[in-house]
């Protein structure tokens, strides 16, 4: 009888496993976007372990601001989990979010460490930048936007994207460093640098040999390297349970933030954080065939909306602007092709929460070297750009320039799409421009020269 039982048993959860597989499949589409459960865990913790970085460099940052740094720790990955969720649940986008890089720096040096205000009413800047990007998005302007950008210059932000995250590679690595005589050199051959390097002439072999999770499977190398030698120290425990964010969660001020001077704060925030989004999105959506036969990328407005709703949550919850991770193209790169990538990554985040020490034990330079190959990898839009077309190449050659050497995805495509603009203009092809070009270009003008025409009216009022 108690073998019989057994076997009920063992049946009854196969069934339920293969209706749950299905439900998943229906969910999710992954037959109809050709790809597996499998597939697409791999391509989540992929993801995962390509940005979770932010675990750590997220809190060190802010803190100087005057924030508490453990409780950030559990607030970055509460954030990162919750917003990553909600991108693939409801956009079913293979997507990750998370505090981003140089959003966190401007809250914490350019407006809090410059004197100019608390850090609590620094998150009311946070949020007042995310509701302002959502009503945008709820009017239709920010996927007018993203749609009116010409086909080179959407080839260009993905080239200029690649050869930026290869730079931080290269950084991450250490085979690029500081040179006070030529700004960057190559860096000397340590121990390091020869895992990182080790690790990415494995992903080069796994992926020249087709082999599903290359990714992955070099930065556990060059980990398991470092591991070996003594490079990495074991963590102090495995497990945390240390979940408390009182100290920063719900302590934004918005009633503080609302005041005149810092208007130009909330609006370099929302351009910062909707540039990087949009760079993001229309990059990640692209190698991961989310287009119509038309160009236009599938569920636009959802993934914007989740975008700019993030940095709402994120700031409720305590930190700086939540939005689109560029890293999330590595995990596309394994395959990633639906919401349950980013499913994946979510659940990656909340399991952090409890095995942070050993999260932290995989160092900068094993991660590195996936960064480099999704670099190669989002090279090849670059056959999209028409070279021989002087109209178009100069606005994507100065997109995928300064994306790279301004270090920040915003700034890179302001250049770029005002240099667009003007080009057209010179050559009498105004109406090749469409209208909300016109927007997007005088939108860029603005956050190039917003910090000077701020000097300027207030050395006009010292005048008066």
């Amino acid at each position: 009888m108690d073998g019989a039982y057994d076997r009920d048993s063992i049946a009854e959860a196969r069934v339920s496993l293969r209706c749950g597989d299905e439900m998943v499949d229906e969910y999710f589409r992954l037959s109809s976007e050709r790809t597996t459960i499998r597939t697409e865990v791999v391509a989540g913790v992929t993801t995962f372990l390509t940005m979770a970085y932010i675990i750590f460099v997220n809190p060190d940052i802010l803190s100087a601001a005057g924030m508490d740094k453990q409780a950030l720790v559990v607030v970055t990955c509460i954030a990162s989990a919750i917003t990553t969720a909600a991108m693939g649940l409801v956009g079913r986008a293979p997507i990750a979010m998370a505090p981003g890089m140089g959003l966190n720096a401007f809250l914490a040096y350019s407006l809090v460490k410059a004197g100019q205000i608390t850090w609590e009413t620094a998150l009311g800047v946070v949020f007042l930048s995310g509701l302002l990007g959502f009503v945008l998005t709820l009017l239709g302007l920010r996927k007018r936007l993203v749609e009116a950008i010409p086909v080179s210059l959407v080839a260009a932000i993905a080239v200029g994207i690649g050869l930026f995250i290869t730079f931080i590679g290269l950084v991450n690595m250490g085979v690029v460093v500081k040179n006070a005589a030529t700004l960057v050199s190559a860096g000397p051959m340590t121990a390091t640098v020869a895992f990182g390097l080790a690790g990415l002439l494995m992903m080069a072999f796994l992926e020249i040999r087709r082999v599903k999770g290359a990714l992955i499977i070099g930065i556990a190398f060059s980990t398991l390297l470092a591991v070996i030698f003594g490079y990495v120290e074991k963590p102090v425990s495995l497990v945390s349970f240390n979940f408390d964010i009182r100290a920063v969660a719900l302590r934004l001020d918005i009633l503080g933030a609302f005041q005149w001077g810092l208007f130009g704060s909330v609006f370099t925030l929302m351009f910062m954080d909707m540039f990087d989004g949009v760079g993001t999105l229309v990059a990640c959506c692209h190698e991961a065939g989310m287009v119509d036969e038309n160009g236009k990328i599938k569920g636009l407005g959802r993934l914007l909306a989740i975008d700019t709703a993030a940095s709402m949550v994120g700031a409720v919850l305590g930190t700086s602007n939540v939005t689109a991770y560029i890293e999330s193209a590595a995990g596309i790169e394994q395959g990633g092709r639906t919401g349950l990538t980013a499913l994946v990554t979510a659940l990656c985040f909340v399991l952090a929460l409890l095995v942070v020490p050993v999260v932290g034990i995989v160092p900068p330079y094993a991660t590195a070297p996936a960064l480099v190959m999704v670099g190669l990898f989002m090279m090849k839009e670059i056959k999209r750009i028409d070279f021989g077309n002087p109209e178009e190449a100069m606005p994507s050659f100065i997109i995928i320039v300064m994306i790279a050497l301004s270090y920040s995805i915003s700034t890179g495509l302001a250049f770029g799409f005002i240099s667009f603009v003007l080009i057209k203009l010179v050559a009498g092809k105004v109406r090749d421009v469409k209208p909300t070009m016109w927007v997007i270009a005088i939108l860029c003008v603005m956050f190039l020269t917003l910090d000077e025409l701020s000097a300027f009216i207030q050395r006009l009022r010292a005048l008066v």
